[in-house]
C-alpha cells in the first residue's frame, strides 16, 4: 500500500500563550485516535505549535483503509425458514436486498473498499480540532464555526499535493504565512517535507522545542555576560516561548536603588507582569538586570531595550512606595488593624488568632525547644504585615515582608524568621522551618485553625476544604516528624483547645474529631512519600499515638519488606493472627513440661533468647533493628508449622501451643501487624 507524508496547518489569530503547548498536544493526541479509530497506520506524527499556528506532519500514513470483508447477518434461523425448510417472506427479502440465491445464504460476505486517506482525512481533523480542551470559543464575523481564535488559513498536503477539504470554514490549500512582521506575504508550499526551512526562512521557528532551547540558550549566555544566574520558572518558560515567532533575547537594566526594596516583589511584578526573566548572583541576591524576549530581530535592540526599562520603572517604584509606607507604621502596631479583620466568623478576629497562637506558641516552646519569649512575640507579629500595603499588592509575600520589616525594626533572627516560616510547608514536599521559632510557629497557626473549624462543626466534607485542613494537617505531621518531636496528637490537640477556652463548647468532641482527622491523614503523608500502602496499614493497625512513633515503625516496616525472610514472615503471622483469631490463647504461663515436638522447643527457645534481646530496642524505639533480629525467627516458625500440630486433641497440649503463638504474635505486634503486607 503507498505511504504519503502529510502537513496539516491551521493559521490562527495569536493563540492564547498559556495554553498553546495543550492545545499542540491535544490535537496530535486526538488525530493520533482520529487515525487508529480508521484503520491508518503511520509512522509518526511530529506536532508543532507558534503563535499564529498549530500544524501536524504526519509521516508514512496509509494512503487508503485495507479493503475487508464484511458478515451481514439475515434474519435468525427459525424465521428463515417454513415448516417445510422454504425461505421466508423475511429470508426472500434479505436475499433481495444482497443480490444473492439460497444456496449462498450461510456463506455470505461482501468485499467492502477501504476508503482513501484523503476522504477520510478532513473529518478526523475536524473531528480532533472539535475536541480540543477550549473554555470559550470564538468565531469570527463571517463565519459559523468557532475556534479558540479567528482561524485565517488552513494548509493540507499529502506529499505534493492539496487534499480537497473545508476545515473550520476555510478551503484547505498550500499556502502559509510568515512572521507578522518580518515575512508577512504568503509563502507557497510545494512539499510536505517544505515546511519548516520555508517558514524559517521566513522568520517563523514552528517547533515550540526549538524556539524554547533557542531561549534557554540566549538567556544563559545574556545572564553568564554578568556573571549572574537567570531565573527561569518552567510555566513563564513555556508561555514566553509561545508568544514569540522568532525569539530576540535582549538584557535590560534598572536602577540598583530599587534593590533596597524585598527581591520577591520586585522579581513577582517582573515575571508576572512583564513576563521578564530576572537575574541573581550565585547566593541569589537579585541583580539590576532582566531579560526579556522580543519577537522581532530588531535594527536597534537599543529602542526595544530602553522601552522595556521605561515600562517597568513605574512597576517597581510602586513596590518601593509601597515597602516605604509601610515602614512608618510599625508592626506591632497594626494590631488595631488586625482586630478588625474577621479570620472567623465564630473563631473571632485575626488579632484573636495572633493572642490564641501566642498563647499556644509558649506551650509548644517547651516541645520545639524554642525561646518562649521569641516564640511568643513572633506569635504576637506573625500576621501583622497583612495589613500592610506590600502584601496588598502583592499576597504572595505574606510572611516574607514581616521578616523585612521585622529585620528593620532590629528584632532578632529567630523572630524575624519566624514570620516567614510560618507558613511553611506550603505544599507536598516543600522545606520546612529552619528556626525552632518558625516550627513553633508553624505549628501552633495550623493547630488553631485546625481545632477551631472542628470545634465549631465545620470540618472539611467532600471536595470542600476552604482552610485547606487536609494539607495543614500533612504539614503537622511532618513538622513533628522531621523535627523529632515526641508528643502525642491528643497533647497537641489539647494545647490548641487550651489556648481556645470556653470559645470552643464542646472540648471532649472537638479532641476526638480533630485527632481522628489527623490520623486519618497519615495515609496521605506517606503516600506522597511514595511508601507503599501495606506498610501505612501495618502501622495503622497499632494506632500508635505519636507521629514520631508512627514514622519510626513505617522506616522499620518498609526496611523490613526489602529483608529476604520479608515474606515468609508476613504469611506466617497471617496464619497465627487466623489461629488465633478463631480460638484465642488462654491467660496464663508457658508450660515447658507440655513441649513435646521438637519444632515447639526450638521456637520456644528462640523466643526466650530473642525477647531479651529486642526489648531493649523497642524501648529505645530502635524498630528497624528491632525487626530485623525477629526475621531470625523464620526458620523455626516455618519448622514448627511444618512439624506441630496446633489444635491437637489434648486441650492442654492445644492451650499450651496457643500460647506460644501468642507471644510470638505480640513480638511482631509491639512494632507493626507485618501480616497485612502483601507479597
Amino acid at each position: 500500500m503507498s505511504k504519503h507524508t502529510v502537513l496539516f496547518e491551521l493559521g490562527c489569530e495569536e493563540l492564547p500563550p498559556k495554553s498553546l503547548k495543550t492545545l499542540r498536544d491535544a490535537l496530535q493526541a486526538e488525530t493520533v485516535k482520529g487515525l487508529k479509530d480508521a484503520g491508518l497506520a503511520f509512522d509518526s506524527i511530529e506536532a508543532y505549535a507558534a503563535p499564529r499556528r498549530l500544524a501536524l506532519k504526519i509521516v508514512n500514513v496509509d494512503g487508503a483503509q485495507a479493503d475487508t470483508q464484511k458478515r451481514f447477518d439475515g434474519p435468525a434461523l427459525q424465521a428463515a425458514y417454513d415448516a417445510e425448510g422454504k425461505p421466508t417472506k423475511a429470508l426472500e427479502g434479505f436475499m433481495r436486498g444482497q443480490g444473492i440465491t439460497a444456496d449462498q445464504v450461510s456463506t455470505f460476505q461482501a468485499d467492502v473498499k477501504g476508503q482513501s486517506l484523503d476522504a477520510l482525512l478532513p473529518q478526523i481533523l475536524q473531528t480532533a480540532l472539535d475536541n480540543l480542551p477550549i473554555a470559550k470559543r470564538m468565531r469570527s464575523a463571517a463565519s459559523r464555526t468557532e475556534f479558540v481564535r479567528p482561524v485565517k488559513w488552513v494548509v493540507l498536503l499529502k506529499d505534493n499535493d492539496v487534499i480537497d477539504a473545508t476545515i473550520q470554514d476555510h478551503k484547505a490549500g498550500n499556502l502559509t504565512y510568515g512572521h507578522r512582521f518580518h515575512a508577512p506575504e504568503a509563502i507557497s508550499l510545494t512539499n510536505s517535507d517544505d515546511y519548516l526551512p520555508k517558514l524559517k526562512a521566513a522568520h517563523v521557528v514552528a517547533s515550540f522545542e526549538e524556539r524554547q532551547a533557542i531561549i534557554d540558550q540566549q538567556v544563559k549566555a545574556l545572564a553568564d555576560e554578568v556573571n549572574a544566574i537567570a531565573i527561569v520558572p518552567a510555566d513563564l518558560r513555556d508561555e514566553v516561548t509561545a508568544l514569540v515567532e522568532w525569539p530576540v533575547a535582549l538584557r535590560a537594566s534598572f536602577e540598583e536603588r530599587f534593590l533596597a526594596v524585598p527581591q520577591e516583589a520586585l522579581i513577582t511584578t517582573m515575571q508576572d507582569n512583564q513576563k521578564y526573566f530576572c537575574l541573581v548572583n550565585a547566593a541569589h541576591k537579585l541583580q539590576p538586570y532582566f531579560i526579556t524576549v522580543s519577537n522581532i530581530e530588531s535594527k536597534d535592540p537599543t529602542q526595544i531595550i530602553e522601552g522595556n526599562e521605561k515600562v517597568v520603572r513605574p512597576r517597581l517604584s510602586d513596590a518601593e512606595f509601597f515597602f516605604l509606607q509601610d515602614q512608618k507604621q510599625p508592626l506591632a502596631s497594626r494590631k488595631e488593624k488586625l482586630a478588625n479583620m474577621v479570620f472567623q466568623a465564630q473563631l473571632g478576629t485575626l488579632w484573636n488568632k495572633s493572642e490564641r497562637i501566642a498563647k499556644l506558641a509558649v506551650a509548644l516552646s517547651a516541645i520545639t525547644g524554642a525561646n518562649p519569649t521569641d516564640a511568643e512575640k513572633a506569635a504576637l507579629l506573625a500576621k501583622c504585615d497583612l495589613t500592610s500595603e506590600l502584601v496588598g499588592e502583592f499576597p504572595e509575600l505574606q510572611g516574607i515582608a514581616g521578616t523585612y520589616y521585622a529585620r528593620i525594626e532590629g528584632e532578632n533572627d529567630e523572630v524575624a524568621e519566624a514570620l516567614g516560616e510560618q507558613y511553611l510547608p506550603k505544599f507536598a514536599g516543600d522545606v520546612l522551618p529552619k528556626t525552632k521559632t518558625g516550627t513553633t510557629i508553624a505549628l501552633a497557626d495550623r493547630l488553631d485553625t485546625l481545632t477551631g473549624i472542628f470545634g465549631i462543626g465545620q470540618a472539611p466534607t467532600g471536595s470542600k476544604d476552604p482552610f485547606a485542613l487536609r494539607r495543614s494537617a500533612i504539614g503537622i505531621l511532618r513538622l513533628v516528624t522531621e523535627n523529632n518531636l515526641d508528643v502525642s496528637i491528643e497533647e497537641l490537640i489539647k494545647l490548641a483547645l487550651a489556648a481556645y477556652g470556653d470559645v470552643l463548647k464542646d472540648h471532649a468532641k472537638t479532641l476526638a474529631d480533630a485527632v481522628a482527622f489527623l490520623e486519618g491523614r497519615y495515609r496521605a503523608k506517606y503516600e506522597d512519600q511514595g511508601v507503599a500502602v501495606d506498610v501505612i496499614q501495618a502501622v495503622q493497625a497499632l494506632s500508635p499515638k505519636s507521629p514520631l512513633d508512627f514514622d519510626k515503625r513505617v522506616t522499620a516496616v518498609n526496611h523490613f519488606r526489602d529483608l529476604p525472610e520479608a515474606a515468609a514472615l508476613a504469611a506466617a503471622n497471617k496464619r497465627v493472627a487466623n489461629i488465633l483469631a478463631k480460638e484465642a490463647a488462654p491467660t496464663g504461663e508457658i508450660v515447658e513440661a507440655k513441649l513435646l515436638e521438637d519444632a515447639e522447643k526450638a521456637l520456644y527457645t528462640e523466643i526466650q533468647n530473642i525477647k531479651p534481646a529486642v526489648q531493649p530496642l523497642l524501648d529505645a524505639k530502635d524498630y528497624t533493628t528491632a525487626l530485623s533480629k525477629l526475621a531470625a525467627l523464620r526458620a523455626p516458625i516455618d519448622a514448627f508449622f511444618e512439624n506441630v500440630m496446633v489444635m491437637a486433641d489434648d486441650a492442654e497440649l492445644k492451650a499450651n501451643r496457643l500460647r506460644l503463638l501468642a507471644q510470638l504474635r505480640d513480638l511482631f505486634t509491639s512494632v507493626a501487624d507485618i501480616s497485612v503486607l502483601q507479597h
